[in-house]
């Protein structure tokens, strides 16, 4: 258990190259990057793997510049009351983007016949005749009026599917877990697919873009292919853990999948055939590197400065509005009467509660606690020790 208070300058580390348009964020007269700080109060992060990071006491939170989290021990963050954020979204058009101009490059066999062109410097006067006499084995298929299944209607996906209606594609997609927001923005003219096969038996293409999880780890296999319509397109932006290489490998070579465009190569991947191998460009541009760091550093900046929570991967998401007057965050196990003794302890203080909000997520919960007294700050401590020795508290701040 630790206890906080945010009453000076705060130090942000970053452990990645974070773009400076992120860093911006964090004003001087309240913060200090300073990426060489032993015990700061936030990091921010991109891909370097922190499972084997010690934590010092006075750090209160993670933001992952990116969607995935995988590099970030969540669960020991959660037992130490340090939140981590994510930037779901940030990044949807660059991958969206990726993910239509892989569809079509693909369907048209662009890569491969740029390839083999190529091969013909030094040919000379020859080449245009080669190229008129060798073009034919590249003929590929327009995706117009073809069917596009999108598995995952998240940030991207909903992209995806209404970017790809506009193209003259017929778009079925499913996601059982589709949130209001992503609703609100999706277009009517997707078809939405009661279960996952009956995507899978009438798509052309298939997109997938949901995390990985032990539900759909292998998730695109034997069984599954032997749904699908024959030379489907399997494109993954996603994982590359959703696949079964092996299945997908013999599926490729029996036609059954006609081509996989993979973000994630690896030595097996590179030996199949059919496979289109890109270097993890999906979210790799200018403006979603900009877009994810400063969505990431404002995440943080709230959080340090006003207790607020959004976007995280194991708090709850809670939010009030911040009026200036003292502030009580506790993120505690999500038990009975935990608020009420909260609330008695702060009112043994002779202090009113303004306005209040608690959120649980699992075993946890997170509360704020507006003050409606001017309070002294010789009683802070006092109030901080006192709330901090309720069994079950994590982290105690008073903002």
């Amino acid at each position: 258990m630790s206890t906080i208070t945010l009453d000076k300058l705060k130090t942000i580390k970053t452990l990645n190259n974070i773009s400076e348009s992120g860093l911006n964020v964090f004003n001087k007269d309240s913060f200090s990057v300073d990426n060489n700080s032993e015990n700061p109060d936030a990091i921010v992060v991109r891909s370097f793997n922190m499972h084997a990071m010690e934590f010092g006491n006075q750090l209160k939170a993670i933001a992952r510049a990116g969607a995935g989290v995988n590099n970030i021990p969540v669960d020991k963050c959660t037992e130490e009351g340090i939140v981590v954020f994510n930037t779901p979204g940030a990044n949807a058009n660059a991958v969206k983007e990726m993910v239509l101009t892989t569809l079509i490059a693909s369907s048209r066999n662009l890569f491969a016949g740029v390839a083999w062109t190529k091969t013909l410097d030094g040919e000379g006067e020859q080449i245009p005749k080669l190229v008129e006499a060798g073009k034919k084995q590249f003929v590929g298929k327009e995706i117009k009026g073809k069917t596009l299944g999108v598995i995952g209607l998240g940030a991207i996906g909903a992209l995806v599917a209404n970017d790809a209606l506009d193209l003259d594609m017929d778009v079925i997609g499913f996601d059982p877990f589709i949130s209001v927001d992503t609703a609100w923005n999706l277009s009517r003219k997707v078809q939405r697919a009661m279960t996952i096969e009956q995507l899978f038996a009438n798509a052309d293409y298939i997109t997938v873009h949901v995390p990985l999880t032990d539900g759909t780890r292998g998730m695109f296999n034997q069984a599954t292919f032997s749904i699908m319509k024959p030379d489907v397109h399997i494109l993954n932006f996603s994982r590359g853990d959703l696949v079964n290489e092996t299945d997908m490998e013999a599926a490729l070579e029996s036609g059954k999948v006609g081509k996989y465009i993979t973000d994630f190569p690896n030595e097996h991947v590179l030996k199949m055939k059919n496979v289109v191998p890109i270097p993890h460009l999906g979210a790799s541009t200018k403006e979603s590197e900009e877009n994810c760091a400063i969505m990431a550093a404002r995440q943080v900046k709230d959080f340090l400065e006003t207790g607020n929570v959004k976007n995280s991967v194991n708090f709850p998401n809670a939010s009030l509005p911040y009026t200036g007057k003292r502030r009580v965050a506790t993120f505690h196990q999500n038990v009975p009467n935990m608020v009420g003794q909260i609330t008695q302890t702060i009112s043994s203080y002779h202090l009113n509660i303004a306005d209040m909000v608690n959120r649980s997520r699992g075993d946890y919960a997170y509360t704020m606690i507006d003050i409606d007294n001017e309070v002294n700050g010789d009683i802070i401590p006092q109030l901080e020790e006192k709330i901090k020795q309720i069994e079950g508290i994590v982290t105690t701040r008073i903002i």
